[in-house]
């Protein structure tokens, strides 16, 4: 600490002066000190005094400032670094009372003159008055300001945080005693104790969410015990050793508002996880040990606040310098830059930014909502969602939770005391998440995705009541995250498992232990012993707080190897078990089943740590080996079984491990047949398992990597292998299976009603009963593309009561569908439907701020330019392309008014309905025309709606806007030309619009190129059979061409754009270099 003047005999000198200042007990390297300073009579010059001897630190506890005092037996020495000289203290030094008779003056040298050690902050020191304590400097928050040293008295009234040095003076001043070593465990600070505070610093609102005022103390203030508690207060001992708090503050060195906020941070983790995992194994400190939980969580944060700051904390230089530094000298209010809220607390934010930005007139287009009747624009309104990320929130707000799955709907969820969020967690390679690992870890991911699925029920009459929000008759929303494992940081491992430091070289599905054994491990961070089994059975354990399981003595557990072959999703289904008293159970229950291929044979092992993770893949993979045991499995989870449904994914390679058992034969014992008891010997019969609430699940790998290929190409040989189709093959008109698998990104998630012809089942009004938050009456249609922007598109409906067990189902996400039910429609369209077997997976999460497209194929390319003649080829796996074509006419045009209740004739504003008569008063327009257009190559009829009708007829807004008005108060007008018999249009010639629209539809300036945007009208009477060419003549100015056409295809028209000249003649170059060759051209007289 100190280092002697180098002299052969040092003399030993007596000081005599005031007592100007006392520093507080020191303990460093196990050496306890403490300075005080003796102040000149005549001058402000004054000498500090070490006393360091065991014997005389009483004198600690008998100075008194402003009193006179004599040291004898003193030796001069200095510190090692700065030099600084001072009086020490010897075995024979006394402590007197200063006596003028007995003391002679002499005057300091010129080197004490001039290392003067009165601070120049205690000349002017202040006290603590009302006007000081109440009023709070209005500073701008991030500027730096120096904090004022003053004295203050009060009383001690409650012990904010003794670990953390925290106390509350008079109900409303905070006093900081962690910048101080409180050697005497602070004993005596206990609520209704007077203290004395000399030279502290006043600290006004050091961080937005802290106490007003903060008084600091540092190792230049002086604390005094006044008068002890006559309360019955407890006595709270701060911890001398292992103190986070404390290690901390000197490791980062804090200033007061980081320090605080440190504070407010280890608080709230220590209340929301305790419960979990202990306070001791959160707080643990990495002083002699691995870090806990929380110091992980921590460093990173304060690391990234005192980024740039070079001083380090000088003990020594802070009490003995000249001008006074330390933490608390400059401070400047602390505005957070993250917070941690609970997961409670979350998830009300969520839901209040998400309903603050919702308007129902943003979901829809004002183009087609105009068009939509009350139950379709309600039922479009119904569903919706918003998606949050961590910067969403001021400031950014990170996630933190213990992951758990509850048995109840198998969901995977992060849980603090205050509640569980839902979570959805994929792998940025697209493999399926099944880490099992990580169930009861400690979680924080600061990259994520927080959706709030918003549910309505609404009655607007029409789009244009959208604004108005007292149409809107309930409210309902449900909040989950979803992130990417690779994106966890692991705080603390579930009890068993062994903390890894990530690697970061990319892995393989199979990982070699040091020893030479296979390993699946953790990547973030990797970890493998796993946690066999939950404690004894509770029914309420998974909806409250608890703690780890319990160490279980060495006992031997069985395990089986398996691969799963195909997964069902889960519902309610009738599985009659067998019971103990006899009898079969009849009840529904929350269940799902997978077909597993059984590999090797079970085996014994005397301890769960001592189990290897493929031992018997290797003896599978040999080729020509006798003996080998592989046999098809249905195993149905059920119960508290139900908690490995996330986990359990097609092609994966899983153990079964069953603790505290030593049988063999335990897998075979609990089968029973799923088929009569004749049919139970023949080979094709399965084995049917139900998996037990107490056997754990342990992924080993996937079979995908190069070493897997004989093992994968002998689960082929028995027929388990399931092929994943694409879109393109399962839209193909030569596709004949009727369950399909396939994977794809969602580009369009729409309700719609569900189909008329279509009873709702017993499990759906099931779950209509426990709670779904939509009604069994709806269908979810999932719009599913190879990637965004691509033209071959999918539709998937969903009943949307089976959606409460299907999360993460958002546009730009890629999934995996399996066992899905591919049918055909009247109208010869091709899609799908989620059956009971069928089972989604997610693969991949949408991207952020994703830009949502406003038709199902896209805006990420135009649709192809083709030719009318090759529509017979091509369009069955084109759902949607363009022609450069010439609008030859208008065959018919239908404007009406129909009421958005019932679809009737709205006329003069009200509906026309009288049996019975309709309510509404509320009208929406519709528009159809069926137009012809040719280009070359064939002619087609093109059925136009809504906007398209404008477009086509070559009308601006306004004059659209106001035919529409006109037609308002006739209902409806039509009109009918050239080549349309039988198209049940009524025409009334006397009509001044129908006169109007009629000459409009005859006009030559309809009759002009267009780009035309169309798919396919799959209408039964407009399918057209295959039939024999046709010459037809084609006059464009005074050319006429002659060309080979088929039969008039039946367009449906998507958009129209008009034609510029120079794109014109563009595409004109473009469409002719590539004319078919039966096109001929030839010039007539």
């Amino acid at each position: 600490m100190a280092r002697r003047i180098p002299c052969k005999k040092r003399p030993k000198l007596n000081v005599a002066g005031e007592l100007a200042r006392r520093s507080p007990l020191l303990c460093i390297h196990r050496k306890t000190f403490f300075f005080l300073f003796l102040k000149c009579f005549t001058s402000a010059v004054s000498v500090p005094v070490m006393v360091q001897t065991p014997s005389q630190l009483a004198w600690h506890h008998t100075l008194q400032l402003g009193h006179r005092y004599t040291i004898t037996g003193l030796s001069m020495s200095g510190l090692k670094k700065s030099g600084q000289r001072m009086f020490v203290t010897g075995v024979s030094s006394c402590l007197l009372p200063y006596s003028a008779e007995h003391v002679k003056e002499q005057s300091l040298d010129s080197a004490w003159q001039g290392e003067s050690s009165v601070p120049a902050s205690l000349g002017t020191t202040e006290q603590l008055s009302d006007s000081i304590e109440l009023r709070v400097e209005e500073e701008r928050l991030g500027s730096t300001k120096k904090s004022k040293m003053i004295s203050y008295v009060g009383t001690i009234t409650k012990v904010l945080n003794a670990q953390a040095g925290l106390y509350e003076l008079d109900n409303k001043v905070c006093l900081c005693l962690a910048y101080q070593q409180l050697l005497n465990s602070a004993r005596g600070l206990r609520p209704g104790a007077c203290v004395e505070l000399i030279d502290v610093h006043l600290i006004q609102k050091p961080v937005v969410s802290s106490p007003s005022i903060v008084l600091g103390a540092c190792l230049n203030s002086t604390v005094t015990l006044k008068s002890f508690s006559r309360l019955s207060t407890p006595y709270q001992p701060p911890a001398t050793s292992g103190n986070l708090y404390l290690q901390l503050l000197f490791r980062y060195n804090l200033d007061m508002p980081c320090y605080l906020w440190l504070v407010i941070l280890l608080e709230t983790f220590e209340e929301r996880f305790s419960c979990f995992f202990g306070h001791q194994q959160l707080l643990r400190s990495s002083a002699h040990q691995n870090p806990g939980a929380a110091e992980k969580f921590l460093a990173p944060l304060l690391q990234a606040v005192v980024a740039g700051r070079e001083e380090t904390r000088d003990i020594c230089n802070e009490i003995l310098a000249k001008t006074h530094q330390c933490p608390l000298r400059k401070y400047s209010t602390l505005d957070p830059p993250c917070q941690i809220p609970s997961l409670s607390a979350l998830r009300g934010l969520a839901e209040e930014k998400s309903w603050e930005g919702f308007c129902p007139s943003q979901l829809l287009s004002p183009v087609e909502a105009q068009h939509m009747g009350t139950q379709e624009l309600n039922r479009r309104l119904a569903w919706s969602y918003c998606t949050l990320w961590a910067g969403s929130f001021q400031p950014r707000a990170i996630v933190q939770g213990v992951l758990r799955v509850s048995s109840r709907s198998s969901l995977l969820q992060l849980q603090d005391n205050s509640s569980s969020l839902p979570c959805v967690i994929s792998h940025r390679d697209g493999s399926p998440f099944a880490n099992t690992a990580l169930v009861g870890s400690l979680l924080q991911v600061e990259n994520y995705q927080l959706v709030v699925e918003r549910f309505i029920q609404s009655d607007f009459p029409s789009w244009e009541q959208l604004a108005n929000p007292e149409y809107v008759r309930e409210k309902k929303s449900s909040v989950y995250v979803q992130f990417y494992f690779e994106d966890i940081q692991v705080l603390r491992a579930a009890e068993g498992q062994i903390q890894k430091e990530r690697r970061g070289e990319n892995s393989t599905s199979l990982r070699k232990r040091n020893n030479g054994t296979s390993a699946s491990e953790l990547e973030t961070p990797e970890a493998k012993i796993l946690k066999l089994e939950d404690p004894k059975p509770d029914p309420d354990r998974e909806e409250r707080c608890q703690k780890g399981p319990s160490s279980t003595g060495r006992t031997s557990c069985v395990s089986q190897l398996f691969l799963v072959t195909q997964k069902e999703g889960l519902m309610l289904r009738n599985y009659q078990l067998p019971r103990e008293g006899g009898g079969e159970g009849h009840e529904l229950q929350n269940s799902f089943q997978a077909t597993v291929l059984w590999l090797g044979r079970p085996l014994l092992w005397n301890h769960p740590r001592e189990i290897g993770n493929l031992p018997a893949l290797e003896e599978i993979s040999c080729d020509g080996e006798e003996g080998v045991k592989q046999q098809e499995a249905l195993l149905l989870f059920m119960g508290k079984s139900l908690r490995w449904f996330p986990f359990l994914h097609l092609d994966g390679l899983y153990r079964f491990i069953v603790p505290r058992c030593s049988d063999l034969e335990v897998f075979d014992k609990l089968r029973f047949p799923a088929v009569p008891a004749e049919f139970w010997g023949r080979s094709s019969c399965p084995l049917c398992l139900p998996v037990q609430d107490t056997w754990h699940l342990q992924h080993e790998t996937w079979l995908s990597s190069p070493a897997e290929r004989q093992l994968a190409a002998k689960v082929m040989l028995t027929g388990m292998d399931q092929k994943i189709a694409s879109i393109p093959e399962i839209l193909s008109t030569s596709f004949r299976g009727s369950l399909v698998s396939f994977s794809g990104e969602i580009v369009e998630r729409i309700l719609c009603a569900s189909p008329k012809n279509e009873k709702p089942s017993v499990t759906l009004s099931l779950l209509k009963e426990k709670g779904s938050l939509l009604g069994s009456d709806h269908s979810v249609k999932l719009s599913i593309s190879v990637a965004s922007g691509s033209p071959a598109v999918l539709d998937v409906y969903i009943a949307a009561t089976y959606t409460q067990h299907l999360w993460g189902l958002l546009p730009g996400a890629k999934i995996l569908f399996q066992n899905l039910e591919r049918k055909i429609s009247r109208f010869h369209n091709v899609y799908c439907t989620y059956i009971a077997s069928s089972c989604v997976t997610i693969l991949s999460l949408p991207a952020s701020h994703l830009v949502l497209p406003s038709s199902p194929a896209g805006k990420a390319s135009s649709p192809s330019l083709v030719f009318l003649s090759n529509l017979q080829l091509h369009l069955q796996n084109l759902p949607q392309a363009r022609i450069l074509c010439h609008l030859s006419c208008v065959l018919t045009l239908s404007l009406q008014w129909v009421c958005s209740l019932c679809s009737s004739i709205f006329k003069e504003g009200k509906c026309t309905r009288h049996s019975p008569p309709c309510p509404s008063h509320t009208g929406v327009r519709q528009a159809s025309a069926r137009v012809l257009v040719e280009d070359g190559t064939g002619e087609a009829l093109v059925l136009c709606r809504n906007q398209h009708v404008a477009a086509m007829l070559g009308l601006s807004l306004p004059d659209w806007e106001a035919v529409q008005s006109c037609v308002q108060s006739r209902g409806r007008v039509s009109v009918q030309y050239g080549e349309a018999p039988g198209m049940g249009c009524v025409e009334d010639p006397e009509d001044p619009v129908a006169c109007y629209l009629r000459s409009l539809c005859r006009s030559p300036l309809i009759c002009r190129p267009i780009l035309l945007d169309f798919s396919l009208d799959r209408k039964p009477s407009k399918i057209l059979q295959p039939a024999p060419l046709q010459l037809r003549n084609f006059r464009s100015g005074e050319v006429e061409f002659v060309s080979q056409t088929g039969p008039r295809q039946s367009l449906l028209c998507l958009n129209v754009e008009e034609v510029e000249q120079k794109s014109l003649c563009y595409l004109t170059r473009e469409r002719i270099g590539r004319m078919p060759r039966h096109c001929q051209e030839g010039a007539t007289a």
